[in-house]
């Protein structure tokens, strides 16, 4: 039987013997919106929450926070609806800024803004890549009560009207995207970046939980010390096509939000798996490893302690960290970058290597990817030349009636054991 698995902008096959028995992994295969524009439009005409926007008429300036090129907005059907209704309460272009809120990424160049954004949008709008080190732009608002020092970028903060757009999904430690976190994560400083993430190694920082999560109610508190007005969020199908769009007050957005999200990404499996084949996706969820590691991650749920992972990435831009690729540098196993993490204290880029070495130093880790295999090596990633060969290999350390399971798009997919 041949399986079709996503990688980069394309799919590649895979043969599996038809005496294996194999479980697909994904999601129910909910229906796109038949009119997206409309679902959006629908969406800010019944805002969530308390907000009107009588309450946002004629502000003089306002900031949106939009997500980088490595999250699959879909900003061509939110952000035109979003400008109509900025204008009908009075509100001109020239008030208007776009931030690109890359958190710890590197900040995009002028040259990538056309990734993600229309080209209409870029000739009429200020376009303003955030960048997290650079400590000119940000400005300090004192500590949300779990101690993460707050610092978000200066100008975004001097809007009088502060907006978040991004998509609601599964996220591996914070629960769930979404809400404020465009703006609290993505337009904050290293330092608040690296202390709110420090939070995954709570016990309730956990794929899929919100209400009790620590990193998520961390990022709530960011959000709100930021100031932030209105959120306008999609819930995306596997196919990266829109369902659901919420607009309103962000708490509010969430609430309504995580459970359709739910509705959408949850599968339950029966049992564990000796062999798991696993894609966060293709594109743009498996741009790097520090990406794909989420592809990972989704795939340890449901893989038996010392079975085989195979990631299925093609990470054209490498590691996507530098910091995480110069940290990495020298580390000759996994026990090691656990323990060098553990006494050196949570960094961001480093802790992308902990993160990797947490989960895979309890299954056997293949990569198939387009780095080249010295970089793989370097992260602790045992690549492979052949994909359909390390299947071949992998199924003969099978034991007896055990299952694969094939993960197609695991970065937005929540997998539990039922």
């Amino acid at each position: 039987m041949e399986f079709r698995i996503p990688y980069g902008h394309s799919y590649l096959p895979v043969q599996i013997p038809d005496d294996v028995s194999v479980d697909i992994i994904k999601a129910p295969d909910t229906p796109r919106a038949k009119d997206p524009l409309g679902v959006v439009q629908n969406a800010l005409e019944n805002l969530l929450g308390e907000s009107t926007w009588s309450d946002f008429a004629g502000a003089k300036s306002v900031g949106i926070a939009v997500n980088d090129k490595t999250r699959p907005v879909p900003h061509q059907h939110l952000l035109p609806p979003l400008f109509e209704k900025l204008a009908e309460v009075g509100i001109s272009d020239e008030a208007v800024t776009l931030y690109i809120a890359g958190g710890s990424h590197p900040p995009m160049t002028p040259v990538e803004y056309p990734v993600i954004l229309p080209d209409d949008v870029l000739q009429r709008f200020t376009v303003i890549s955030h960048d997290a080190e650079d400590p000119q732009s940000s400005v300090y608002l004192g500590e949300t009560s779990r101690g993460t020092p707050i610092w978000a970028n200066r100008c975004y903060l001097q809007s009088d009207l502060k907006i978040v757009i991004g998509n609601i999904e599964p996220h591996q430690f914070v629960g769930f995207s979404g809400g404020v976190k465009s703006a609290a994560i993505g337009l904050a400083g290293i330092e608040t970046i690296n202390r709110n993430h420090a939070l995954l190694t709570q016990p309730d920082s956990q794929l899929g939980e919100y209400k009790i999560n620590p990193a998520r109610q961390d990022v709530e508190e960011i959000g709100q010390k930021i100031g932030v007005h209105l959120a306008l969020n999609a819930i995306l199908n596997q196919h990266k096509q829109i369902v659901y769009a919420l607009a309103g007050d962000p708490i509010a957005v969430m609430r309504s939000g995580v459970s359709r999200s739910q509705q959408v990404c949850q599968v339950a499996v029966s049992q564990k798996y000796g062999l798991t084949i696993v894609s966060p996706g293709g594109y743009p969820k498996d741009i790097n490893v520090y990406q794909s590691q989420k592809g990972l991650a989704h795939a340890a749920q449901v893989t038996r302690r010392g079975g085989t992972i195979i990631l299925v990435a093609a990470c054209p831009e490498g590691s996507g960290s530098p910091h995480y690729e110069d940290w990495a540098e020298g580390k000759t196993s996994y026990a090691e970058v656990i323990q060098k993490f553990q006494e050196e204290g949570f960094r961001i880029g480093p802790h992308k290597a902990y993160q990797i070495a947490r989960d895979a130093s309890q299954f056997r880790l293949k990569l198939y990817s387009k780095m080249k295999p010295n970089l793989a090596r370097k992260l602790l990633l045992e690549p492979v030349e052949d994909l359909q060969t390390a299947v071949d290999s992998a199924l003969v350390d099978l034991g007896q009636g055990e299952l694969v399971a094939v993960l197609p798009h695991a970065a937005s997919t929540i997998p539990y054991l039922s």
